[in-house]
Order: C-alpha cells, then structure tokens, then sequence
C-alpha cells in the first residue's frame, strides 16, 4: 500500500535510540522515551496558501528530522509504526 501525504504533511519513520547507555546499562522499553529524530519517508506537495499559491515544503524525501516529542499522529502503515505531521511540527533538518 502506497501512501502519500496531503499539503503539508510528511509522514516519518522514527530512528531507533540506542539500547545501552555510555556505561554499558540497558535500557528497558518501557524506561525508553519516544525518539525525537526521524527519517522523512513521504512529503506533500506543499502549502496551499489562501491566494491559490502553492509553496513547497522546506523537507523532502530522505531528510533526517527533530520534531517535537508529542507532534503528529501516530499510524500503522503495513505493519510498520510511522508518524504523521505537519511540516510546522518540524524543529529542524539534520545535516
């Protein structure tokens, strides 16, 4: 099942913290927060301002993200967990 995302909505793939801390402590599932760092897998095609003007977005495809720890909606595509938001809810591109 292909999924594209409306507007300016992005749909992205949580990165998976490490398990172990710097000393060697493992970290259980329950004790792990929810990543704030994800790979966009899906983007709109943009903005749809109130003019008719449509502006792209400023992530695409590939672009590893910060977001916000409660942004977005969180949805099971084909059995993968994935996240759904808009492109507001992005703090910033990582380089």
């Amino acid at each position: 099942m292909k999924v594209r995302p409306l507007h300016d909505r992005i749909i992205i793939r949580r990165v998976e913290e490490e398990e172990t801390t710097a000393g060697g402590i493992i970290i259980p599932d329950t004790a792990r927060e929810k990543p704030q760092q994800g790979k966009v897998v899906a983007a709109g095609k943009g903005r749809l301002l109130e003019n008719g003007i449509l502006t792209p977005l400023a992530v695409k495809e590939g672009d590893l993200v910060l977001f916000n720890k409660y942004s977005g909606t969180d949805v099971k595509i084909e059995g993968e967990d994935l996240l759904i938001m808009h492109e507001d809810d992005v703090l910033g591109i990582i380089e």
